[in-house]
């Protein structure tokens, strides 16, 4: 083994007197950077302001909520004690379990909801958290690090893993120091989905939801490659990983509605666009509000304007040009 890197000691930060577990800081990090991302993409659209905060309101516990469901009943007689046998562990969140596929589920229902009710087109709101939320993912990735946790198969290359004794495989891996540090391989994909996300939003006219649909399409396919590397207890079905197949159907179905919303007819613009359609609103509020000169009625004329002058006040205007009898014209001017 030519370099590796280690875990941290402990998973609890001790701030004098605080203890702050790394766990729940990393999720709660990543949840605040997500929120501030795609509060300052909706700002850049012209939406309201403070709707993605009021929406998070309600889809960040949402998330957390639907994470831990899903961990839970894909491991319900997983680990020791398991949940089966002890369902207090059920709400020990901070010990880690939380499972990307029903927090993403229900954090965007309770968070479509939120924005319906406010009179918000969820589906566009969508579109401003795609990129947000694999950032959140990554910072949060990094809690599996604290809790020596998401590790695969063991492996000497130079950015390998060392994983406490009491913290790895039971079977098989007890001579084993060094292991595949699956939660950095997460965290980076995460990041550069994100990266891509906002590249092809620039450089493509995609319609209302594409590139929220494009963002599950593109987290599965890595997350699919990364489960094929880990070892920590899992149940299976037909000898895989449960994720090793919800990734996939996952990934299949957001390539399908991908295609499906690419055929509807609602407006695509492109980011450049929505921020210049934002300053062309901002620009024509502003003229708006600029004083305007009005006609004033006047006493003895029919209505003068307040910064000219004034028709006379005696006898009619005098006729026009062509107004003048063809008799009352020089002869050179007759037409």
């Amino acid at each position: 083994m030519i370099a590796s890197f280690p875990s941290p000691s402990s998973g609890v930060l001790e701030l004098g007197p605080l203890s702050l577990r790394a766990y729940g800081l990393c999720i709660a990090l990543g949840a605040l950077a997500a929120v501030f991302f795609a509060s300052s993409r909706q700002d850049r659209r012209g939406g309201p302001p403070g709707l993605v905060e009021s929406v998070a309101w309600w889809a960040v516990p949402a998330g957390v909520i639907g994470a831990r469901l899903y961990h839970v009943a894909t491991d319900w007689n997983q680990g020791d004690p398991s949940f089966a046998d002890e369902p207090a562990r059920i709400v020990r969140i901070w010990e880690g379990g939380l499972g990307i596929w029903g927090g993403v589920a229900l954090g965007t229902a309770v968070g479509c909801w939120v924005a319906a009710r406010r009179g918000a087109r969820a589906i566009r709101l969508l579109d401003v958290a795609a990129p947000a939320i694999p950032i959140a993912q990554a910072i949060g990735r990094f809690g599996n690090w604290f809790n020596q946790e998401l590790y695969g198969r063991p492996t000497d290359l130079p950015w390998a893993l060392r994983i406490d004794p009491d913290n790895r495989p039971r079977l098989g891996y007890e001579g084993s120091e060094t292991f595949h540090p699956t939660f950095l391989y997460e965290a980076l994909w995460c990041l550069a989905v994100a990266g891509l996300l906002l590249a092809i939003e620039r450089r493509k006219r995609l319609k209302p939801g594409q590139l929220f649909a494009l963002y599950v399409a593109l987290y599965t396919a890595g997350r699919w490659a990364i489960e094929t590397l880990r070892i920590d207890e899992a149940t299976q079905v037909g000898g895989f990983r449960v994720n090793e197949l919800v990734a996939p159907a996952v990934g299949l179905l957001a390539i399908l509605a991908f295609l499906l919303l690419g055929r509807r007819d609602d407006l695509a613009l492109t980011a450049p666009e929505l921020e210049a359609d934002a300053t062309a609103r901002a620009e024509r509020a502003a003229a708006a509000a600029a004083p305007v000169t009005a006609a004033v009625p006047d006493e003895k004329g029919p209505a003068s304007t307040s910064s000219g002058t004034l028709p006379p006040e005696d006898g009619p205007s005098p006729p026009a040009p062509d107004d003048v009898p063809e008799e009352a014209k020089p002869a050179g001017e007759a037409k």
